[in-house]
């Protein structure tokens, strides 16, 4: 027997759905810049540093990367339309 799902319709369209990339340069840099943070962690744990070595791999992996990842765009609100009143 075949099971069929049933897919709930809704109104609201995701980045899945309308085939769009959500990332934009600015998660871009955000991630590049984790990247070169975390380089230089591991460059200064190689050279000895017990104490600014994690703090910039913590930096790197647990803040600025999610914070490239989650990071969003923010759409204008749409302007108010105006009315056209009869009287002008």
């Amino acid at each position: 027997m075949a099971v069929k799902k049933r897919v709930q319709k809704t109104g609201k369209k995701t980045a899945a759905t309308t085939g769009t990339f959500r990332f934009t340069r600015a998660n871009y840099w955000t991630l590049f810049a984790g990247l070169v943070v975390i380089i230089l962690g591991y460059i200064t744990l190689r050279r000895g540093s017990i104490t600014l070595a994690p703090f910039l791999l913590v930096l790197g992996y647990c803040v600025i990367i999610p914070i490239g990842i989650l990071l969003r765009r923010h759409k204008k609100p749409p302007a108010p339309k105006r009315e056209v009143s009869p009287n002008s």
